[in-house]
């Protein structure tokens, strides 16, 4: 009976500490959330890489409206949904998908190129009080001080250059601001970390070393996301510039060829660059197999081709129902906030706190859960802060670093002028 009695006293302070440190665990979350929002309101945040530029092309879509989460037309970004999750910049990209080496092929590329940057343009100028396009690091700042949101531009794909380098100079001028050399495969500029076709692993070509010199001059930042391994040493043999990987992860920590090793890590850091680190499943953990689904996924890709290239409304639409029927009945793993924070980790452990930024890849296959949209942003300030960062290295990682290097290829450019 006494050890009845002990027991019940035991389960009974069991439950009451449960209790109290789930109310505790409550209570701090709370504050780290509270601390994240006074953060977010006196720092500037800087999202390298989303392509919903690509939604903007449909003229039934609307960047200022508040598109619920989930939704088939919800994107993971809009302008009500940046300001909820506490980013203040979204580098927007100009996305080309890799095709044809031929004239015809780079006018095409040159033609989508141009629509999507004066999509982007007329964003700005439809909704001029609530965002403006940002060309420089001090421009951002400006906007946020007024209250607004910044638009930089990226390129992703260095394809639409073609081999003419006045193209460059013509998407400098529109406001591109960083030019991701290639893509899903080998291009005129260098050999891809993707080369689906199995082509060569060629590094940076003649012509590309032109179009480094050229970014260099112009004050364009050099973007080695998804270049392969010889081409990425090959550019900083090549740059006199600082360069950046707007949306990578971690080889040491996830094993894909889009990711950095720690050996480009320190030659990154050597050349005063910064690696932001992107919020997509694969690129931040390596998932047990799941041959089902990846063949489901094979044979959707066969009848549709790349998601991104479906132009016509009503077959994206039957993709997108199909694609919904794959992942029910095959579900994906899913990466998370911490598995992000993991990468920031092993970056700053492996060459320090002043080359790691973020660059989710939203609506190109970013997302995670805690942090699957752009209203979900704060959880990565929040889970930083959990790990014990202070506020001026968060502040590093949310748009220090990346503004250091920006800044700096601004100087080398006006230096050469």
């Amino acid at each position: 009976m006494k050890n009845l009695k002990v027991f019940g006293i035991f389960a009974i302070m069991t439950v009451f500490c449960l209790a109290y440190s789930a109310d505790q665990a409550k209570t701090g979350d709370a504050d780290l959330m509270a601390r994240a929002r006074a953060l977010h309101r006196n720092m500037l945040t800087v999202d390298t890489h989303s392509d919903t530029s690509g939604s903007l092309l449909d003229k039934e879509w609307n960047i200022a409206e508040r598109h619920q989460p989930g939704q088939r037309d919800s994107t993971k970004v809009d302008l009500p949904r940046m300001k909820e999750g506490g980013l203040d910049a979204e580098f927007f990209s100009v996305f080309v998908g890799q095709g044809e080496l031929t004239p015809e092929g780079y006018e095409k590329a040159r033609e989508r190129a141009l629509v999507t940057l004066d999509a982007v343009h007329k964003m700005c100028e439809d909704h001029a009080d609530l965002i403006g396009l940002a060309l420089t690091p001090d421009d951002a700042i400006k906007l946020k001080k007024q209250g607004k949101l910044a638009a930089f531009i990226g390129m992703e794909n260095g394809y639409p250059v073609g081999r003419n380098l006045a193209y460059l100079e013509e998407y400098y001028k529109k406001g591109i601001r960083y030019l991701t050399l290639c893509h899903g495969g080998n291009n005129d500029i260098c050999s891809s970390s993707s080369r689906r076709d199995g082509g060569e692993d060629y590094g940076l070509t003649d012509f590309g070393k032109q179009v480094v010199a050229a970014c260099n001059r112009l004050g364009i930042m050099v973007d080695v996301s998804h270049i392969s391994d010889k081409s990425f040493f090959d550019v900083l043999a090549a740059a006199r510039a600082p360069i950046i990987a707007s949306h990578s992860g971690c080889r040491a920590l996830a094993g894909s060829s889009r990711n950095l090793t720690d050996d480009q890590l320190r030659a990154l850091a050597k050349n005063g660059g910064v690696i932001q680190v992107v919020f997509l499943g694969s690129y931040l953990r390596d998932f047990k197999p799941n041959p089902a689904r990846d063949e489901a996924i094979k044979e959707l890709q066969k009848k549709f081709g790349p998601r991104r290239e479906i132009k016509d409304e009503a077959v994206l639409a039957k993709y997108r129902q199909e694609m919904e029927e794959v992942n029910k009945k095959y579900p994906q793993e899913r990466a998370t906030v911490k598995d992000v924070v993991d990468h920031i980790d092993h970056v700053v452990k492996t060459i320090g706190i002043d080359y790691v930024g973020i660059g989710t890849d939203f609506d190109g296959g970013g997302g995670v859960v805690g942090c699957d949209d752009a209203s979900e942003m704060i959880n990565v300030t929040v889970e930083l802060m959990r790990r014990g960062y202070s506020d001026k290295d968060i502040t590093k990682i949310w748009s220090g670093n990346l503004f250091r290097v920006f800044n700096k290829v601004i100087e080398i450019a006006n230096a050469s002028s």
